[in-house]
């Protein structure tokens, strides 16, 4: 079934930082942004953190260590911009500084890898559509069973997705066309959303914020962004 969506706004994206259960770090936030080319690939990643005890810092080795090692993975809640802001606010910080400020705290931009999209599937689209995009949104952490079940409430999931899918969707605006199967990947704590997008000679524009949508809903259901690909 497609289904209607709300435009998304681009806004960074906000984590919570946990205390270390050993007493090594402090709770925290944690502020990222990814670079994207102009289809939304991820091309690097902007990062600052702050903690009660050292205010604003680079935080290049903490956004990698989030990606790679669970137990830095597992002090990390993904939030809204609002949530963050109470902590900040809970944790002696004061108001929470906008955003065009906190760019100015971006100091170790990490580069990601972009190669050429690979032809994966067939190389022409059905009638009516010009051109045929396969992408892969992935993600860290875990999700729960109620969270996958309120994925499939809120994308009217009807079992028809690939196999190993837990949850897909539909949506159309512009003669564009997107469909989008959510599956574990990997040996790790990892989610992969394989979105297929038919494109209609209007919605070029519709594909950023669409998956910018697709993006921010997972970050709401507890998921890290890990990187945005293009396979096709």
């Amino acid at each position: 079934m497609i289904v209607d969506r709300p435009r998304s706004s681009r806004t960074l994206d906000y984590h919570l930082l946990l205390p270390d259960p050993g007493g090594q770090a402090e709770a925290g936030i944690l502020v990222e942004e990814f670079t994207r080319q102009d289809d939304f690939c991820a091309t690097g990643l902007h990062s600052t953190s702050w903690r009660p005890d050292g205010g604003w810092w680079s935080s290049a080795t903490l956004s990698r260590g989030l990606r790679t090692e669970p137990a830095v993975l597992a002090r990390v809640v993904p939030t809204g911009r609002a949530e963050a802001a109470d902590a900040y606010r809970r944790l002696g910080g004061g108001e929470l500084p906008p955003e065009d400020v906190l760019r100015t705290y971006f100091r170790d931009h990490q580069p990601i890898a972009a190669t050429a999209p690979l032809r994966l599937g067939p190389a022409q689209p059905p009638d009516g559509f010009f051109e045929r995009r396969l992408y892969r949104l992935l993600f860290a952490k875990d999700l729960r069973a109620e969270q996958v079940a309120a994925l499939r409430s809120r994308w009217r999931t009807t079992g028809g997705g690939t196999s190993g899918s837990v949850a897909d969707g539909r949506y159309e605006s512009g003669g564009t066309r997107f469909i989008w199967d959510l599956r574990r990947v990997g040996r790790s704590l990892a989610w992969a959303l394989d979105v297929t997008v038919l494109l209609g000679t209007d919605g070029v524009e519709e594909v950023p914020a669409t998956l910018a949508d697709l993006t921010n809903l997972l970050r709401q259901h507890g998921l890290v962004t890990v990187t945005t690909e293009r396979f096709a």
